[in-house]
């Protein structure tokens, strides 16, 4: 029984080092090549733990939701500035969620973070070939991805993710309500992560 229990721990342990590694490398592909698969994968995993976490906190679910988006939209912009060496991809991560959560409870809308900390200093390691050719794959099938969505899901990734725009901003610019501009977001994004992982198991 303690053999077993010992290799059930082993392969608990093994699979958090790996999940690890995977949302790390996802982190340092996002800043240096703007790798929209690895987005999302990063995405999926940490985004309802970004929220659970603001809620946490004491705020309501409407807030927390929105700024986790924001977040998640921060590394997005930001990702270049993850040193691995520093910290975790989720030390880094939940850094710039606390950051959100005071900036936002000193009555501060803007997105602003801190990203002078050691553990944010830029990583100038530059990919293996290896490394450009798989992360061009990647681009490609997500590309193909994005292509199937449909042209109002697009439409509104578009401006959050690649323009910078807030939820209320693309709300106001599409004359749509917020919530609206909301599931068109997590609509879009759960048909990516869709075709990304059918084809990778296609490979």
């Amino acid at each position: 029984m303690d053999a077993e229990l010992s290799q059930t721990a082993k392969v608990s342990d093994d699979a958090n080092e790996a999940l690890k590694k995977r949302m790390r490398d996802n982190l340092i592909a996002i800043g240096k090549n703007r790798d929209q698969s690895a987005f999302a994968d990063f995405y999926d995993h940490f985004s309802g733990r970004i929220k659970s976490f603001l809620m946490g906190k004491g705020m309501d679910d409407a807030i927390a939701d929105e700024l986790a988006q924001e977040i998640m939209l921060i590394v997005w912009r930001r990702a270049e500035s993850y040193n691995p060496e520093k910290a975790a991809a989720s030390t880094w991560l939940f850094t710039i969620a606390r950051n959100r959560r005071i900036d936002y409870l000193r009555g501060n809308s803007r997105v602003e973070v801190e990203l002078d900390d050691e553990m944010l200093e830029v990583d100038s390691t530059e990919p293996t070939q290896e490394e450009q050719v798989n992360l061009s794959q990647q681009s490609m099938v997500l590309e193909q991805a994005m292509s199937k969505l449909p042209q109002e899901q697009r439409q509104v990734l578009h401006l959050s993710y690649y323009r910078g725009q807030s939820h209320g901003a693309i709300a106001e610019w599409l004359d749509l309500p917020i919530g609206t501009v909301k599931s068109r977001i997590r609509l879009a994004m759960q048909s990516i992560r869709s075709d990304v992982l059918s084809e990778e198991l296609n490979q």
